[in-house]
């Protein structure tokens, strides 16, 4: 388990999802909304072009915070988040946060996930062990 302390900064987690990937997430998660897959159905209601599942950039918050507390996904006992953006394929993900207290063995870490200055993900708090 990792040393956390409250103001600590977690390791940034850096992305860049391949113009694939919302492809194999909606096989692996069954989500084929065209959205998130056919470029022109994108197009048609509104949207600059195919956008990520908004639950594949949630985990890779929980990705950012499990990586903080040691590595073990099963360190993560509690996750919320607030999605405020759309991503897009092609463009890094930097995920980022800071722990706001340890106690009792858990740690909760404040993260953003974000693509330049579009914040996807915010208001995201992690409960992790440690």
């Amino acid at each position: 388990m990792a040393e956390l302390s409250p103001g600590e900064k977690i390791a940034e987690l850096t992305v860049t999802p391949d113009k694939y990937l919302p492809h194999r997430y909606a096989g692996a998660s069954g989500d084929f909304n065209p959205i998130h897959i056919d470029p022109e159905f994108a197009k048609a209601v509104g949207l600059p072009n195919t956008i990520l599942h908004g639950l594949y950039m949630m985990g890779l918050t929980a990705r950012a915070a499990t990586e903080a507390a040691g590595g073990d996904p099963g360190s993560l006992k509690r996750l919320s988040v607030q999605f405020r953006g759309m991503g897009a394929p092609e463009t890094e993900i930097v995920v980022s946060g800071e722990v706001k207290s340890v106690e009792d063995g858990r740690a909760v870490i404040d993260v953003v996930a974000a693509q330049g200055e579009n914040q996807t993900i915010r208001n995201a708090e992690a409960e992790v062990a440690v």
